[in-house]
């Protein structure tokens, strides 16, 4: 070999050694890991390309929910909620009902937290909630996990809640953690609520959301969390769980024990998830624009709510409808309507710039198949387009909220993968445009693009490629053994719970929250190796 005076090798260095060092040096390049920036998905990828609303729409969406608000109001306001709200000026009428003046309801916009951060336990997960920023993440109340080997479905217990979470620990594209099941091995609401919420946040280092059945039960969740934290000032400097929180019956009424409970999360330094959640034909109007209007004025009144009692405190826009087969009145959610749906809400929380969170990926199939893809990758990919900030029960759902699936979890996380690609759009710079590229290939090059500098650098940037999809050949699938989507899934989940313990909370401090928390259930034996 004979290398010329700047370094390089010569034409007479092209033998088949050389040859083979540079096929080597590429892939060496190509599977060197990239920065976060120069990843092709990643968290927080901008939206808002998809608006089902014209502006003119958005507008009159905005008008019939204040309407609703002044003239129709709440029902059902406890005691607590009439005094917060009326120094803000919030009317209690004879009837009872709870009314809020356009006026009021245009400060608490006008006041609300805006570009806020749902931060991690390990901050390389904090998620930055601002304009049309994507986040995919679970939440949910599954009563079933769902076993696709069987092909049946059990009750779900603590220890499924725990191994979801570990799962989503290392899911690149699932970035935050909501619970996901109801431990129906544990039936006392106090018991349910501690240890839903310690094994979310033993499972995980991402951001955690949960609920709470009643305001007794949030102040022992708060010792807990402080514990974790270091402290209660290092919680509330990052608070790392947000409430999920139902505070209305829809159509148009509190409820009295989430209220409290949200009064008892503000004041703790919890971020409050302002969740309606009315069903289409059922508990709200059946037409998708009706449906979105009383959605909206549920949510705008959670926000005078909250900015009654803390002003600016973290909330997000949560106007979650669901859709009904009006044929049965059973829930929809994988369906055309529902996606529509969840991008007309996002659609809003953009309109007022307010942090967003929404439903999409709540499959009615029952196991992880053809129709669990087409349901999940329909509505996922909507909700991102639209530029909803935090897109939950994206993954694991299944039979319209009532079972989980761990496999599903890791099927789910290529397909989100695939849906933040969308989300992140068309690169249009001037090297994109690559006139100069294909000028070189043409005048200079072998007439292909493989191989060219161009390709290898794009191919880790721009593209994403899935972690169990397969794209290889008939044959080469033949050769491998018709590989099946769901038993790989099977066996990374069995390779995931067998080698991945979280540590972030010592083995120290978890025997003082055992210690102090004695309602713990999770058995230790179970966190270790």
């Amino acid at each position: 070999m004979v290398d010329n005076a700047n370094g390089g090798e010569t034409a007479a260095s092209s033998g088949p050694s050389r040859r083979s060092g540079g096929r080597e040096a590429r892939r060496a390049a190509r599977s060197a890991p990239l920065s976060d920036e120069l990843k092709p998905v990643r968290p927080g990828l901008e939206g808002g390309r998809y608006r089902p609303l014209s502006d003119a729409d958005v507008g009159r969406i905005h008008e019939a929910a204040l309407d609703l608000l002044e003239r129709l109001g709440f029902g059902a306001a406890p005691a607590s909620t009439i005094a917060a709200c009326a120094k803000v000026g919030a009317l209690h009428g004879d009837d009872g009902r709870l009314r809020f003046p356009r006026a009021v309801v245009e400060n608490a916009i006008a006041n609300a937290g805006r570009d806020i951060t749902l931060y991690g336990q390990d901050p390389r997960h904090d998620m930055q909630i601002s304009g049309a920023r994507v986040h995919y993440g679970t939440a949910g109340a599954a009563v079933h996990v769902v076993d696709v080997e069987k092909r049946e479905y059990r009750e779900s217990q603590l220890q499924d809640l725990y191994d979801a979470a570990r799962i989503v620990d290392v899911m690149d594209n699932i970035h935050f953690f909501q619970r996901t099941m109801v431990p129906r091995d544990i039936p006392d609401p106090f018991d349910m609520d501690l240890n839903t919420l310690y094994a979310a946040v033993s499972g995980t280092t991402k951001h955690v959301g949960t609920s709470f059945t009643h305001r007794d039960h949030v102040g022992p969740a708060l010792d807990m969390l402080y514990a974790i934290a270091g402290g209660e000032d290092a919680f509330r400097a990052r608070p790392f769980v947000s409430n999920s929180n139902c505070f209305v019956v829809p159509p148009m009424k509190y409820a009295e024990d989430a209220c409290g409970v949200l009064e008892a999360c503000v004041e703790g330094g919890i971020p409050i998830l302002l969740l309606s959640a009315g069903q289409a034909g059922a508990t709200a109007p059946a037409s998708i624009a009706g449906a979105v209007v009383q959605a909206v004025a549920e949510v705008l009144a959670g926000f005078v709510y909250v900015n009654a009692l803390k002003p600016g405190h973290p909330a997000i826009f949560g106007t979650w409808p669901f859709v009904s087969d009006l044929r049965t009145g059973a829930m929809s959610g994988g369906s055309g309507e529902q996606a529509l749906l969840t991008a007309a809400c996002a659609q809003m929380a953009l309109f007022y710039n307010l942090p967003g969170g929404s439903a999409a990926g709540m499959a009615d199939a029952k196991l992880p198949d053809v129709q669990s893809g087409y349901e999940k990758g329909i509505t996922d990919v909507m909700a991102g387009l639209s530029g909803l900030n935090l897109v939950y029960e994206a993954a694991g759902m299944h039979a319209s909220l009532l079972g989980f699936s761990l496999e599903s979890l890791i099927i789910d996380n290529d397909m989100l993968g695939q849906c933040l690609r969308c989300v992140r759009g068309i690169d249009m710079s001037e090297e994109a445009l690559s006139v100069d590229t294909i000028i070189d290939v043409c005048v200079n090059g072998p007439g292909h693009y493989l191989g060219h500098e161009q390709t290898l650098a794009r191919m880790q940037r721009d593209y994403f490629y899935p972690a169990l999809g397969d794209r290889s050949s008939p044959k080469e699938w033949v050769e491998k053994g018709r590989p099946d989507i769901v038993a790989r899934a099977v066996a990374e989940k069995r390779r995931i719970l067998t080698t991945h313990f979280p540590v972030h909370v010592t083995e120290a401090l978890d025997r003082e929250l055992r210690s102090r928390f004695p309602a713990i259930r999770l058995p230790r034996a179970a966190m270790t190796a």
